[in-house]
């Protein structure tokens, strides 16, 4: 399996590491990371954590756009400047650093929860509150798609 799939909480140690999970290693080994590149998210607390095709992705999107606009430069300092490589150490950890701190709220545990082709880190409470609020959002479009379908056969 080459994709980060579900969740994990793991505790930071007293030197400011935590262990990521075994099973999002064993993805990092496959697929030949030996860098991670963090990101913090836009629009929530967490951050994307993924190999160097993580930021090939948002460079690319970045090349499509005209380097004379604003968009090109906003898009350049948020990912590169609100980014930093985080190394695996030998036993598989990553150091907790101010930068993930500041964003995410962590202070004692992480949750790493898989997204595909990355993962996220976030504060375990603050994750528990986004995944109901994602849960209930998903839960009105099935609604909603539901009572269309039955909407349109009635008539």
């Amino acid at each position: 399996m080459d994709r980060f799939l579900s969740n994990a909480v793991n505790k930071i140690d007293s030197k400011g590491r935590v262990s990521v999970p075994a099973h999002f290693r064993s993805v990092v080994q496959k697929r030949g990371f030996i860098e991670l590149y963090a990101l913090r998210a836009l629009d929530i607390q967490a951050m994307d954590v993924g190999g160097l095709d993580l930021l090939d992705r948002y460079e690319e999107r970045i090349a499509q756009e005209d380097p004379f606009l604003q968009t090109a430069d906003d898009m350049s300092f948020f990912v590169h400047g609100d980014g930093a490589f985080l190394k695996l150490d030998q036993d598989g950890r990553i150091t907790v650093t101010d930068f993930i701190r500041e964003h995410t709220g962590i202070t004692k545990d992480v949750a790493f929860v898989g997204r595909g082709h990355f993962f996220q880190i976030w504060e375990p409470e603050r994750l528990k509150a986004h995944g109901q609020a994602v849960r209930e959002r998903l839960l009105k479009l099935r609604q909603a798609a539901t009572s269309s379908r039955t909407a349109g056969q009635s008539e």
